[in-house]
Order: structure tokens, then C-alpha cells, then sequence
């Protein structure tokens, strides 16, 4: 299983010098990076995919905002992510108030996955702490990958799912088939740990990722202090010595 990077856990660094960000990512033996914003480097797609080429890594995934995959702007956005080799748009974060509007909002991710499949991409919701919190009998992220169809990505994040109360492994053995790209995030620990050193059960989560999962990409990301370079590096060490991001 390739693993790569969210390039927000690096975001200071990655905004003064993207090209020295990224050879530094591939050489820690990362596979990929999963962009947050492009520094300017979105204008010029053949350059950026020319950078990831040279330090021998993929473009896992994209997070953009949904006003950047309705309307118009889908192909657009399509079209930059084909450069740079890249199927999977992600949206990070959504902004809704109950039950009702995340079904109306898992039917407006439907109809743009079916306007994505045809330009060549997919979509998916990313993972924070406030999908896990219940409306009713069922959390707001069960409501809406309940009425996503099943190509709809369900990018969990363990340490945002752990952090609002909910149970990764549950989530993942829910919805088999749905978890393209994973973010693995530790939680608990000690101050601004690495992945190992704290509570997710990571045994658990490869198991399931491995097989029902249909899991492409392991995606790392560190939001908490100190060094970022040296804390996404420690979260690869953490994977390789759990037998994971050796190859």
C-alpha cells in the first residue's frame, strides 16, 4: 500500500518553498502528496507535475472547497487534476445544519460524482470531528454516505473520527468499498505524537483498509506542533516499523 502526505500538515513550509517541500517528502520515501491549495503552482500544472515526477512522487488526492467541483468550475478543476495525474477530489469540509440537508447534500454529491465520472474523476467528504456527533439515531456522516452512492469516496480520518467520539474500525467495516484514500492521523499520546505513539488501533485500521476497504492510498497527515517537516517524517517511521509505507 503506497503512502503519502496531506501537504497541510507541512503548510508554512510548503507556502515558502513548494519545490524544496516536495524533494524533501520523497526523499523521507513518502509515494504521494494529497494537496491543500497549490501556492500559486495550479497556474503552471505542467511545472508542478514535472516537480512531483522529479522527486518520484503521485498526486494522491486533492481537498477543494465544493464551490470548486460544482457548475462550471468541475471541469476546470477536472482538467488540473488530469495533469497532474490525480482522480480523487476531495472535499474537506461542509457547512450543514441537520439530517434533512445531509441528505439533500449527499443528493447533490451524486449528481456531481456523475458529472466527475464522465470528465475521469471521483469525489469524496473528508473526515472531521463534528460528523461523528449523533442527529437522531445516526451521526451526520452515517446519513450522508447512507444516501452517497458507492462511488462517492468516504475519506475517514482516524484522529478527527476518534477525537468527536466515533469508532474508526466501526466506521470502516460499515461501508466496504468506500475507502479509496484513508487518512491516518494519531490520537492521544503525548504531546504532538506521531503515529504509534498514541490510542488509534492501527492493526485494526490496516486490516480492515487492506481488505474490505478497497483502500488505494494511506494518506498521513500532522496538524499538532514542533517541527512539521520532522513530524510527518516520524509518522512514516511510526508506519515502517508497523510494516507499513516500506515500498
Amino acid at each position: 500500500m503506497p503512502v503519502g502526505v496531506q501537504l497541510y500538515s507541512v503548510r508554512e513550509e510548503a507556502a515558502k518553498d513548494l519545490p524544496g517541500v516536495l524533494a524533501e517528502i520523497g526523499k523521507m520515501g513518502y509515494r504521494g502528496v494529497e494537496f491543500a491549495g497549490y501556492y500559486g503552482w495550479d497556474k503552471k500544472p505542467k511545472e508542478l507535475r514535472g516537480l512531483l515526477d522529479d522527486n518520484g512522487l503521485k498526486c494522491c488526492g486533492t481537498h477543494t472547497a465544493l464551490d470548486t467541483i460544482t457548475g462550471d468550475a468541475l471541469k476546470a478543476t477536472a482538467e488540473l487534476h488530469a495533469a497532474l495525474g490525480n482522480s480523487y477530489l476531495i472535499v474537506p469540509s461542509l457547512s450543514v445544519k441537520d439530517a434533512r440537508g445531509w441528505v439533500e447534500m449527499a443528493r447533490t454529491f451524486n449528481e456531481i460524482a456523475a458529472r466527475a465520472k464522465a470528465l475521469g474523476m471521483r469525489i469524496g467528504y473528508h473526515a472531521h470531528q463534528g460528523d461523528f456527533k449523533k442527529l437522531g439515531a445516526l451521526t451526520s456522516w452515517e446519513i450522508f454516505f447512507d444516501n452517497t452512492e458507492a462511488g462517492v469516496i468516504m475519506q475517514l480520518d482516524t484522529g478527527n473520527c476518534l477525537d468527536g467520539g466515533g469508532d474508526p474500525v466501526a466506521i470502516l467495516k460499515k461501508y466496504p468499498g468506500r475507502s479509496t484514500t484513508v487518512h491516518l492521523k494519531e490520537y492521544g499520546g503525548p504531546k504532538g505524537a506521531v503515529i504509534g505513539q498514541g490510542d488509534v488501533p492501527w492493526q485494526k485500521v490496516f486490516e480492515i483498509c487492506e481488505s474490505t476497504g478497497s483502500t488505494a492510498w494511506y494518506i498521513v497527515e500532522h496538524e499538532t506542533g514542533g517541527n512539521a517537516m520532522a513530524n510527518i517524517k516520524g509518522c512514516l517511521e511510526g508506519l515502517r516499523k508497523m510494516g507499513r509505507g516500506l515500498a
